[in-house]
């Protein structure tokens, strides 16, 4: 017999709501202590005797040994892996590559100058030297991930593209994707020891400029513990998706976004708002139907049983302020109108409008990058893309009558400050420029 389904209905009528919800808005709370006290060993430990820390680390986390010659991949092992990759998988790869290049290539930062009246201002774009790409392993050849991340990197103009991913063998799909995002090095090295070889370098890893990618607690704790040496992208934590749904949206369709949510961690946090009681009812009653067909059913009724819910709200504009608090790395807006909602969107890592585009299809092959906030850190981050592996800088040019014009505001402030160097560094040139 099959168990019951723990997802929680909460009314967002009721009293209890509030305390009820918060619950949800703050999903990231956890205890980090001891994690934080075993990350920094790792981190401290690779800082400090580089590749063999390293080794040591795969032998214990991942349960083998590994030469100093074999954390890296080379060019004969990576075509014989990408060999043996099914012609329809490779077919997929294809589409979705050629369709993430074309997106990522339509929003490359261009820098600008502007000048007149004895000036020059403006702002130089300039591609980040080495960024290091993380690539979990865990359960699934996470190919289109390599994709998400390499592709942006490489449109941006970023010249050394190093991708770490844990496993004796990497998958040939993820080989194969690596190939087709232009990753220049691939390193078979997961963990907080591959964030830290990547940050801090080693006798094989080349030190990075910045690290992005999505990985487990380890992971992002590494990535915290390291950010200043190196910049890192938004926390990637557990998946999440918030539906904002009337009773126009299929309740079939609404279940099995649920559950393509709930079935990636057992912290995964799905939910759906809808100012319809039936609707609630009705998509309860889908993922119970649907949830037993599942290959990883127990990883979903997990999530579905821990910070996950379906609320009745009062009407959609509700339903909207919720998803904003909720700040979800998904917002589906499975109603009527998407348009007509969408203003009312502020903060969500990505935006999908109607019934035909669920997370799955931002997943591999819409062309936006999948590397999104989580948490409720959509209030704050952006999905990964072109301008993360840019760097921006200002470029300020004044001539001597433009000097004159506005240097004594400058000099004015500096003395406001008592800065009196800063004041002298302005008089000095001011004389220079005195009319005649």
């Amino acid at each position: 017999m099959a168990a019951a389904l723990e997802l929680a209905l909460f009314d967002a009528r009721a009293a209890d709501f509030e305390a009820r919800f918060a619950a949800l808005e703050n999903r990231r709370s956890h205890e980090r202590e001891q994690l934080s006290e075993r990350v920094g060993a790792i981190v401290a430990d690779v800082r400090r005797r580089g590749d063999r820390a390293v080794l040591d680390a795969i032998e214990r986390f991942d349960g083998y040994r590994l030469r100093p010659e074999e954390l890296e991949l080379g060019d004969d092992e990576i075509d014989a892996g990408v060999a043996r990759l099914g012609s329809q998988d490779a077919e997929a790869l294809n589409i979705a590559a050629e369709r993430i290049r074309r997106f990522h290539a339509l929003r490359v930062p261009r820098g600008f100058q502007e000048s007149g009246d004895d000036e020059r201002l403006g702002q130089l774009v300039r591609p980040l030297a080495r960024v290091g790409l993380y690539v979990p392993g865990g359960t699934a050849p996470l190919a289109s991930t390599t994709l998400m991340l390499g592709i942006p990197a490489d449109a941006a103009g970023v010249p050394e593209r190093v991708m770490c991913s844990p496993g004796r063998e990497l998958h040939p799909a993820v080989l194969a994707a690596a190939r087709l995002a232009g990753v220049t090095r691939i390193y078979r090295i997961g963990g907080a020891q591959a964030i830290a070889a990547l940050a801090y370098g080693t006798e094989s890893v080349t030190r990075v400029d910045k690290i992005v990618g999505p990985g487990n607690a380890y992971v992002q704790e590494a990535k915290r513990q390291v950010f200043g040496q190196v910049a890192i992208d938004a926390e990637a934590g557990p998946s999440e998706v918030f539906i904002v749904a009337d009773e126009s949206a299929r309740a079939d369709f609404l279940a099995a976004d649920l559950l393509a949510q709930a079935e990636h961690d057992e912290l995964a946090s799905v939910v759906l708002a809808t100012p319809s009681p039936a609707q609630a009812r009705a998509v309860h009653a889908e993922v119970d139907r649907q949830i037993g067909s599942l290959a990883r059913e127990k990883i979903a009724r997990s999530a579905l049983a821990g910070r996950s819910a379906l609320i009745v709200t009062r009407d959609l504009v509700q339903a909207c302020e919720l998803a904003n608090r909720y700040a979800a790395e998904h917002l589906q807006l499975c109603v009527a109108d998407p348009d007509a909602w969408l203003a009312r969107i502020e903060c969500a890592g990505a935006i999908f409008l109607g019934p035909y585009s669920p997370v799955p299809i931002g997943d591999y092959v819409a062309g936006p990058s999948h590397v999104l906030p989580t948490g409720g850190t959509a209030r704050f981050f952006s999905v990964v893309g072109v301008e993360d592996f840019q760097r921006r800088i200002s470029l300020i040019e004044l001539g001597p009558v433009a000097y004159r014009r506005v240097a004594s505001a400058a000099i004015c402030l500096a003395r406001l400050e008592g800065l009196d160097a800063h004041a002298r560094a302005l008089e000095i040139r001011l004389k220079e420029t005195k009319e005649p």
